[in-house]
């Protein structure tokens, strides 16, 4: 903290004050998850850190098969020490740990140019955003409700049974989840929280979970789950819902299934946070080879915006 964080602020503390970028980061260092899945790794030269990054524990779920994932965040060298080679340096040596600690892939989002980490054998995926108009959606009368913490474990149920259909997708166990409801508690998204549920008796079948932000006249949505067709024919409604008298529901493009039930909007390429992965095992080589086509080609993109790091 004293050696990265005052340095990082200005690129991801966003909104926040430097006090409260680092109380996030030790609320999330001090979790289950972060003592478990969460490092912040860094090179020295001579006393000095030079170049730094975090590192996140994921498990990426592939038809039967479970590969152990790497996610690789935040990489940050100080003005003074860059051009000088040391970030290349560092995550080749944490590649070459990686693979020889059993990692199966090793994934990160860019917001730099992606040409630095496809030097090191990274490769882009479908990163694409999506824009609506929230007038567009429908205007239905829906049995939604404001979600509150204790809704946190029917949440994660219905997105369980969405995430099932899935081809493939990064796990979310229990102290995935922990993460997750660590970020929705912070203000590094910015914006007012936003979730909302639809209910069949006592049954949560949906939810949007997202933030508003009434400066840029936009919904930010972060991810939508159903249970089942009949809640997913709902969603569009419950979009709508969660945008208020907002003019626009911006966020990532939904992954297959969740695609196909929301309207097509305008998708345009995203500039920041772009995917790309790096097999490193024979086996997820062999997975990739196999998927590859079909995920760099179709028309939705493989993750949500809630699992970006």
């Amino acid at each position: 903290m004293r050696d990265v964080l005052p340095h990082s602020a200005s690129v991801w503390a966003g909104d926040r004050n430097f006090a409260d970028y680092a109380a996030d980061f030790g609320a999330v260092s001090a979790s289950g998850f972060g003592r478990r899945r969460f490092r912040t790794l860094g090179l020295s030269l001579d006393g000095e850190l030079v170049t730094s990054c975090k590192r996140y524990q994921r498990e990426l779920r592939c038809g039967e098969r479970t590969f152990r994932a790497a996610g690789i965040g935040a990489v940050f060298t100080p003005e003074a020490q860059r051009g000088r080679g040391y970030a290349t340096a560092f995550l080749g040596a944490l590649l070459d740990a990686e693979r020889a600690s059993g990692t199966d892939l090793v994934y990160l989002f860019s917001d730099i140019q992606p040409a630095f980490y496809e030097r090191l054998g990274f490769v882009q995926l479908p990163s694409r955003a999506i824009v609506l108009r929230a007038d567009t959606l429908p205007h239905a009368r829906i049995p939604a409700r404001t979600l509150v913490d204790e809704d946190w474990p029917a949440i994660e149920r219905c997105f369980a049974t969405l995430d099932a259909t899935r081809a493939f997708a990064l796990t979310r166990p229990p102290l995935v989840w922990e993460w997750l409801r660590l970020r929705t508690r912070s203000a590094e998204s910015g914006g007012v929280l936003v979730r909302l549920g639809i209910m069949r008796g006592r049954r949560l079948v949906g939810y949007v979970l997202g933030r508003r932000f009434p400066a840029v006249d936009s919904f930010a949505l972060d991810e939508f789950a159903y249970v089942d067709e009949e809640a997913a024919a709902l969603v569009p409604a419950l979009l709508r819902n969660a945008a208020g008298d907002l003019r626009k529901v911006t966020g990532w493009l939904p992954p297959a299934p969740a695609r196909s039930v929301v309207p097509r909007g305008a998708v345009r390429g995203r500039r920041t946070a772009i995917a790309m992965v790096l097999p490193l095992s024979t086996g997820a080589r062999a997975a990739w080879q196999r998927s590859e086509a079909g995920v760099t080609g179709a028309a939705a993109d493989p993750y949500w915006n809630a699992d970006h790091i």
